[in-house]
């Protein structure tokens, strides 16, 4: 290497917003960035000269990245609390040579005041909320603009009208918003919110299920390809969904299911603004809106090592945690309504809920939440032949004369003794399901049987441990 070369990398290591340390194979420490010092609490003389073994033994490195690289022979990426109290992010990197773990090259970031400002908004959400309680003795004026605004989200609840007005605070920045809750709660109900509320709203609104991709199709998918790219390229080449989102907003629904390759692609995309066709050279600029889905709890998943610590960190940054339906009772009413109005207008027919079906509304947990509550009063519509709907019947053990065995020959299971209603659609949605991959080709043909979306049969189908058995040859 020339001198030249040489004093590039000082430059860079010394001026860099990251923490570099360069380790041995035995773990003894090389060199770090001058920055290091501050952050781990210890001189760069006394740390140069160390072992990481040391390091890590003396409370400075917890834990060392090092380590787990030599432990490993692989790259590695965790979260370590310095001996300053300092939060970072660091990553390391094994260097072989002929086959033998010569270095491992580190870096971190430290993410404190991240977490500062995270803590920040958290506070700042607490005190909206009590202000909230405060102030209810608004003006009617204020109070009727405030329904104006929330009723396509059916919002009726202290809760659930604090969170959408909080969303629409955060609505005309760009900041990443990551959706928190249970299956069914309305995810995507408030991503098209925010999106209507926000700068972009005449932009489009890109709305992506991660789940219900194949992963050998994810990158083709998401980054679009180049004529010839692989074989079964289309001629002209395709777009793909993260162009498509130019001057809108992208929603990624289920992010908790990204493959690990995905989400370092989908982390290179935030960090420079642009996107690579694959099979192409020349990235393109992207502009759009980035909001998230989950119902998973993503710190686990990142100690699991199943998903990147610093993409979470990117996605974290505005979080916004909404409600399962049995904690916010209060809404069940309205999105029934609508529910029920909807229904009416698929199905050409004016019909009313009997006034003994609402206990069961407000009484059931709905561990479906909006989702269930919406399936079940659809079926509740349908079996009931007169204008007015009653409770669909739940089974008996013998199935009414104009009940057809659902396709593949399996019929509905009896409620059992002391079994609740949620047990008994739980067992009944499976018992479907299973005929149905007996019968049917595909999540896609299912759907369409069901009258449902396929990103629901896909769920579903996970939720009780079921695949597709039937394959066209």
């Amino acid at each position: 290497m020339s001198e030249i070369d040489r004093e590039v990398i000082k430059t860079i290591v010394e001026t860099a917003n990251d923490h570099f340390f360069i380790v041995c194979g035995s773990g003894r420490v090389l060199d770090v960035s001058p920055g290091a010092a501050a952050v781990y609490g210890m001189a760069r003389e006394r740390l140069i000269g160390s072992t990481v073994q040391q390091l890590e033994a003396e409370g400075v490195l917890k834990p060392s990245i090092s380590l787990e690289v030599i432990r490993t022979g692989k790259p590695a990426q965790l979260m370590q609390v310095t001996g300053t109290g300092r939060r970072v992010i660091a990553e390391a990197h094994p260097v072989y040579v002929n086959g033998r773990l010569e270095r491992i090259v580190s870096r971190s970031r430290d993410l404190t005041d991240l977490q500062l400002l995270q803590d920040e908004y958290a506070l700042l959400q607490k005190r909206f909320s009590e202000h909230l309680k405060r102030s209810q003795g608004g003006s009617s004026a204020e109070e009727g603009l405030l329904d104006d605004m929330l009723d396509s989200l059916e919002v009726r609840s202290e809760l659930m009208r604090e969170l959408a007005l909080l969303l629409k605070r955060v609505a005309p920045s760009d900041a990443t918003v990551l959706m928190l809750g249970e299956s069914g709660v309305g995810k995507t109900a408030f991503a098209r919110q925010l999106h209507r509320w926000s700068r972009r709203s005449q932009g489009p609104f890109v709305d992506v299920n991660c789940a219900a991709i194949p992963e050998n199709l994810f990158e083709s998918e998401m980054f679009g390809y180049q004529p010839g790219a692989f074989s079964g390229a289309a001629r002209q080449g395709k777009a793909g969904l993260l162009e498509l989102a130019e001057g809108g907003t992208l929603f990624l629904d289920e992010i908790g299911e990204l493959p690990l390759p995905m989400q370092t692609k989908l982390l290179k995309v935030i960090q420079d603004g642009s996107v690579t066709r694959l099979g192409d050279t020349r990235p393109r600029r992207v502009d759009f809106r980035l909001v998230v889905a989950t119902n998973q709890d993503l710190a686990k998943r990142v100690e699991m090592g199943a998903f990147r610590l610093d993409l979470y960190y990117r996605l974290n940054v505005i979080p916004l945690t909404l409600p399962p339906l049995r904690e916010r009772r209060e809404d069940i009413p309205a999105l029934a309504e609508a529910c029920l109005e909807r229904l009416n207008q698929r199905y050409g027919q004016r019909k009313l809920l009997h006034g003994g079906v609402w206990s069961e509304l407000m009484g059931s947990d709905w561990p479906g939440n909006v989702r269930e509550l919406e399936n079940w009063l659809e079926r509740a519509w349908l079996s009931s032949p007169g204008d007015v709907i009653q409770s669909p019947t739940l089974g008996s053990a013998t199935a009414s004369p104009n009940m057809s065995p659902p396709e593949g020959g399996s019929t509905l299971p009896a409620l059992a003794e002391h079994e609740g209603l949620n047990g008994y659609l739980a067992r009944a949605e499976c018992t479907v399901l299973q005929a149905l991959c007996r019968t049917l080709p595909s999540t896609y043909a299912i759907a369409e049987r069901l009258g449902i979306s396929q990103p629901s049969v896909v769920r579903k189908l996970k939720r009780h441990g079921l695949k597709i058995e039937r394959r066209v040859d």
